[in-house]
């Protein structure tokens, strides 16, 4: 794949890191995977909690 130089930068700004850091190692992968993981979970809960407000 390649990768523009906004990817680049938005890998930098949310992981402080590169792709090429990001895929030469895999604990890398695995801490920057289980984060994002974690963020879609919480706005996940967060967007059900609105949908219960807005519809009640």
């Amino acid at each position: 794949m390649n990768y523009t130089p906004e990817m680049e930068r938005a890998m930098q700004q949310s992981h402080k890191m590169g792709f090429a850091e990001y895929e030469r190692k895999l604990e890398n992968r695995i801490a920057v995977e289980q984060r994002r993981q974690k963020d879609y979970e919480k706005c996940k809960h967060l967007t059900a909690e609105l949908n219960s407000y807005i519809h009640n």
